[in-house]
């Protein structure tokens, strides 16, 4: 079921390229590689935005609605931020570093502490709900999942041992998807944690980059370093549900064609859409349902290491910055470090209509 999206070169028409004029972007980014964005999921108050960097700090902003931005906190890890994410209730920001540590920052007291460790770099972290207490799920390249109580400070509430290192992990309600080295993915049911529901091999080819759950929680969506994206649900259903489609390619050039990686995967909140972004600096929306490309964006101008949209949807949040991809060589002084906030026009991630409804 490969490349079911069509080319995305030559079919193109003018409308469904998208426009970046209207982009905006953060004030005082990073000063380092951005490996992450979070927004606040909290229904109330203003949009606040968590950045991630390699400059071993997790940044706070508020944006406001014509998109300009300020910095309202920021706390430090001893080693480069790899993951960050927002608690529920917005009160809370989570991350995990090279450090091994995963850190917790309460916004109101601008206090931070460390929750827990790994014995190796801490990959991924997310929070879930628990019997109506906020949890901490994370993953390590010491090839575990740990849960952390926010009441228990230090002590591991349960661990899960996973086949490799974990490189991705995405949690929504009560579905937690785990992506390890070898292409091992696996799926745990946040109610029964501490063994996993299902456990399967990517169907991409390659290293997976990225996984990030659907917004109904029934399925997820993964990426790999080839330039190839995969939906799959966690129930099987018929044969067609599942499929991967290639994206982030070049057009060929002599029968060469040259992939890049999806870096990262993030679904819009009301429309159930999703965007990829990757490695040669471009970003699309795409329909999984519809199996059809919304829109397709102009080259960013560095690679796009983070994404994600507000609670609302009504802005996408895209990272600029040095990916790794090419080497040490390749991270010139020049390199754009930034992040955009790209305003979400009513028609741009709205769901098509299907051809298959009769």
């Amino acid at each position: 079921m490969s490349g079911i999206f069509g080319t995305t070169t030559s079919s193109a028409t003018t409308n469904s390229v998208g426009d970046l004029k209207s982009d905006v972007a953060l004030s005082d980014p990073p000063t380092d590689s951005i490996s992450d964005l979070s927004f606040s999921p909290a229904p109330n108050g203003p949009d606040y935005l968590a950045v991630a960097s390699w400059d071993n700090k997790v940044r706070i902003y508020e944006i406001a609605q014509n998109g300009q931005s300020q910095g309202r906190h920021a706390y430090e890890h001893a080693q480069p931020v790899l993951n960050c994410d927002f608690s529920k209730d917005g009160t809370k920001v989570a991350s995990a570093s090279a450090d091994k540590n995963i850190k917790v920052c309460d916004l109101a007291s601008q206090q931070d502490i460390v929750i827990g460790a790994h014995e190796q770099p801490a990959r991924t972290c997310r929070f879930f709900e628990s019997g109506g207490a906020a949890m901490i799920v994370s993953g390590s390249w010491d090839k575990t999942v740990k849960y952390w109580d926010l009441r228990q400070q230090g002590q591991a509430a349960a661990t899960v041992s996973c086949q490799e290192r974990v490189y991705t992990m995405d949690v929504k309600d009560n579905l937690c998807v785990v992506g390890t080295a070898d292409r091992y993915l696996n799926v745990i049911d946040l109610r029964n944690p501490s063994k996993f529901y299902k456990t399967l091999q990517s169907p991409l080819k390659w290293q997976t980059r990225v996984v990030s759950c659907f917004t109904d929680s029934a399925g997820f969506a993964l990426g790999s370093i080839e330039g190839r994206c995969a939906i799959q649900y966690v129930e099987d259903k018929d044969s067609s549900s599942n499929f991967s489609f290639k994206c982030h390619r070049d057009p060929a050039v002599n029968n060469v064609v040259n992939v890049h990686a999806v870096n990262d995967i993030s679904f819009h909140p009301v429309h159930g859409t999703f965007s990829t972004a990757g490695s040669d600096g471009t970003f699309h929306f795409w329909d999984k349902d519809a199996k059809h490309r919304l829109k397709g964006y102009p080259n960013v101008g560095g690679s796009i290491t983070a994404t994600t949209f507000s609670k609302t949807g009504s802005i996408f949040a895209y990272a600029v910055s040095y990916d790794w991809s090419k080497g040490y060589q390749h991270n010139t002084q020049s390199y754009p470090i930034k992040v955009m906030l790209h305003p979400v026009t009513n028609d741009e991630c709205k769901p098509r209509p299907s051809m298959k409804k009769r």
